[in-house]
């Protein structure tokens, strides 16, 4: 797949860099101020594609179960559709049920809770924290990884839509189901909406997604030192 906008996936030793960096590890990093959101909202943009905003607005109404298939329920506006995401195993095996019990039991609407925003969004706190800004380093570059390679192509948080996009793209062909893969990124077709598809078979598409780190646990993280 092309980049868009001037901006590329992650390479795989890339990936491997952001999901084995201190935030998966076992160490704290000095003056750290550690957040749930800085755990989960990478792994969550890499297995569903979906944007900081659409992220930051999952509420713990839009966790549904469908015939034995849980799924993240994005609802959107302007250009990218509303849509049913099936949620990938890696997520569970990290941790999501016993952290979805912390957001209920804390008395939290949001998924992300202790994600802030700034007028009504959250993908300005999210780009500066992942990105960095000035002289600040953001994640990126905590792990070693340029903003921009020597193509001059950039890397940022939507990057990871990009690494979900081009393996949903190669699964959707090989399963002959082409639309799935605009559906499950919230794009039209021909200037229409994409129909919903049997979940099961959005299941099939986004199982393939590779899993980076078979370690990451969000108890790992939360016992960090």
């Amino acid at each position: 797949m092309k980049s868009q906008f001037g901006r590329r996936a992650f390479t795989h030793m890339e990936l491997y860099s952001l999901f084995n960096g201190y935030i998966y590890g076992d160490e704290k990093l000095k003056r750290e101020q550690p957040k749930h959101w800085h755990f989960w909202l990478p792994l969550l943009a890499y297995y569903t594609g979906a944007y900081s905003d659409e992220l930051g607005n999952l509420t713990l109404n839009d966790i549904k179960k469908v015939d034995s298939i849980h799924t993240f329920d994005f609802h959107t506006h302007g250009k990218i559709q509303s849509r049913q995401v099936p949620i990938h195993s890696a997520l569970w095996e990290a941790g999501l049920e016993r952290y979805i019990q912390l957001v209920k039991e804390s008395g939290h609407d949001r998924l992300l809770f202790d994600l802030p925003s700034k007028s009504g969004r959250y993908s300005e706190k999210v780009r500066i924290w992942f990105s960095g800004e000035g002289e600040r380093l953001g994640y990126l570059q905590k792990c070693g990884l340029p903003n921009i390679d020597q193509q001059g192509l950039k890397t940022a948080i939507s990057s990871l839509r990009l690494n979900f996009e081009q393996q949903i793209y190669i699964s959707a062909i090989q399963l002959g189901k082409r639309p799935a893969m605009s559906y499950l990124l919230g794009l039209k077709e021909d200037g229409a909406a994409v129909e919903k598809l049997d979940l099961e078979i959005l299941s099939r598409v986004i199982k393939p997604v590779r899993v980076v780190n078979n370690h990451i646990s969000w108890q790992r993280f939360v016992e960090r030192h």
